[in-house]
């Protein structure tokens, strides 16, 4: 259990949101300002879908009750975006395929990030496989959108430097994000306490 729970904190908010920020700094150093401004999209649009799924849930108990779902997981969503395209462009300089397999390895370990959410009871099968499919069809889009825009020259030291910084601050304590977000959902719908899974298993016991 204690290797799941490190490997799932590099999918925490706390790690990958600096690493898609990070992502965003190589573009532009690189002067990549078309690429930048679709990973920006693009990545924005994928956390505004996490978030509001949770807020429907957490506000208004808006979900799928028959496979568990209460929102996409934003550890997976995160990490499958995230780690995949910084396997890409970490090895820009490189071969096509060597940029395939570092966007490959990439890929595999957000997959693992992925699995732990499951295995640390943090989301149900549902919750963490969509967040993973929709943070892969981010990456996928972004790599596939920037095949026809000039490779730009990302600085090496500037990437071992982020990934060093980003590794250091995955020991860091978790984001309060959940609590953050029911503060808002709760605000939002006027409710005095946030809907939980244990809702759905009472209103199913009282039909």
């Amino acid at each position: 259990m204690t290797a799941w729970l490190r490997l799932t904190s590099f999918g925490d908010s706390i790690v990958t949101i600096p690493a898609a920020a990070a992502i965003v700094l190589w573009l532009l150093s690189g002067r990549a300002w078309r690429m930048a401004l679709w990973w920006t999209v693009l990545f924005g649009a994928g956390m505004a879908l996490v978030v509001a799924t949770k807020i429907a849930f957490i506000g208004w108990g808006i979900g799928i009750a028959a496979i568990d779902f209460t929102g996409f997981s934003g550890h997976a969503m995160r990490a499958t975006a995230v780690l995949p395209v910084i396997g890409f462009l970490a090895f820009n300089g490189g071969r096509q395929r060597v940029r395939v397999a570092g966007f490959a390895v990439g890929l595999a370990i957000a997959l693992l990030i992925s699995v732990s959410r499951v295995m640390v009871d943090a989301h149900s099968v549902s919750e963490a496989v969509s967040g993973a499919l929709l943070g892969s069809a981010i990456s996928l889009i972004f790599i596939r959108i920037t095949s026809t825009i000039a490779r730009p020259v990302v600085n090496g030291w500037l990437v071992v430097l982020s990934l060093a910084g980003l590794f250091w601050v995955s020991t860091a304590e978790p984001a309060p994000t959940q609590e953050l977000l029911t503060d808002i959902a709760l605000e939002l719908s006027g409710h005095d306490r946030a809907f939980t899974r244990a809702d759905w298993i009472a209103q199913s016991g009282t039909r």
